[in-house]
C-alpha cells in the first residue's frame, strides 16, 4: 500500500454528504468517490463524518480482476457482506490459506489476520458492505509482505490465483 493511498480521501469533506444530525444521520446512496488500496468506496459512515467512536461502515468496490494488496487490520474486527461477485481471500501467516467466497456470504476478519483479496472476475465487480470496530476506517491498517511474513513497507504486485 503506498502512503500515498492511505490518505486518498485527505481533502475530501466528508460531512458534506451527511443529513440530519441531532442523534440521527443519515447519507443517501451515491457511486463511489473515494480509494483505499485498489478498493473504491462510497461514502459511508465513520468518524470522519458522523463523529462514530467505535464504528465505520461503508460499501466497497474491487474492480474486475482487482486486488486489495496484503494488509493487517491492527486491533480492530471486520465484517463484511458480499452484494456482488466472487473473492478469494488469501490468509494466514504467509497468506498460505485461502477461501472463496461470493454474493450471498458473510466474512469475519479477525483483527491481526493478514490478507489479501482478489476478484476472481475479469468482467464483474465485487461490492461488499463493510463494517468494521473501528471509527478511523483505514488508519489502523498496515501491510503485510506475503513472501516474508512481515509487515511491508511496500506492496510488491501481488500474483492472481487460479480461477
Amino acid at each position: 500500500m503506498p502512503s500515498s493511498s492511505r490518505d486518498a480521501d485527505a481533502g475530501l469533506d466528508l460531512r458534506q454528504f451527511v443529513e440530519g444530525g441531532e442523534g440521527i444521520s443519515v447519507i443517501r446512496g451515491g457511486a463511489n468517490c473515494r480509494s483505499w488500496n485498489n478498493i473504491q468506496y462510497r461514502v459511508g459512515l465513520s468518524a470522519k463524518n458522523v463523529g462514530s467512536s467505535k464504528l465505520s461502515m461503508n460499501v466497497a468496490t474491487i474492480p474486475p480482476g482487482g486486488v486489495a494488496y496484503a494488509h493487517i487490520h491492527v486491533g480492530f474486527e471486520l465484517m463484511l457482506y458480499i452484494l456482488q461477485g466472487r473473492v478469494r481471500h488469501e490468509y494466514g501467516p504467509g497468506l498460505s490459506r485461502a477461501i472463496e467466497n461470493q454474493a450471498g456470504d458473510f466474512i469475519y476478519i479477525e483483527p491481526g489476520v493478514p490478507h489479501e483479496v482478489f476478484n476472481l472476475s475479469d468482467r464483474e465487480p465485487v461490492v461488499a458492505v463493510v463494517a468494521r470496530s473501528d471509527a478511523s476506517e483505514w488508519e489502523n491498517i498496515i501491510p503485510y509482505d506475503r513472501n516474508h511474513g512481515v509487515v511491508a513497507e511496500t506492496q510488491p504486485a501481488p500474483e492472481r490465483p487460479a480461477t
